[in-house]
């Protein structure tokens, strides 16, 4: 039997996270049946000199997106930008063969937004942080 040793690192380096990922993609692949990698997507706000001050960040993968940020500056807030950039990130997802969308987002953050949407809780992890909680929201298309 081959000798194993466990070290717990505080400070882990890029390169270990890496190795781990190759590992589990590996087998989620062979017990899925195809090599589909992550494909990211972004939908950018713009302001006049070109600098990035917003947007959404999202990955599709095995049929769906998730989506990890969506920041719409505060001065263009209420007034549809969210809504668009939701609604191209969704439809590049529809693209790419993505059946729905998953998200998560914070009682501080927008799951108002996301329900006005067509997004549903599917989760919820209570006093994270305390006294708030974060949602685990899902849509298809």
């Amino acid at each position: 039997m081959p000798q194993h040793s466990i070290e717990l690192r505080r400070a882990p380096l890029r390169s270990d996270r890496e190795a781990l990922a190759a590992v589990l993609d590996l087998w989620n692949d062979r017990t899925i049946g195809r090599d589909e990698p992550i494909r990211s997507l972004a939908v950018l706000v713009r302001d006049h000199t070109g600098q990035t001050t917003g947007g959404l960040w999202a990955d599709t993968n095995w049929d769906w997106m998730f989506v990890s940020m969506l920041i719409v500056p505060e001065p263009l807030r209420r007034r549809g930008v969210g809504s668009d950039l939701l609604g191209q990130a969704e439809a590049e997802a529809a693209r790419r063969g993505c059946i729905g969308a998953w998200l998560d987002t914070f009682s501080f953050q927008a799951r108002p937004f996301y329900e006005q949407r067509g997004y549903a809780v599917l989760g919820e992890i209570k006093d994270y942080p305390a006294p708030h909680s974060r949602f685990f929201m899902v849509k298809r298309f």
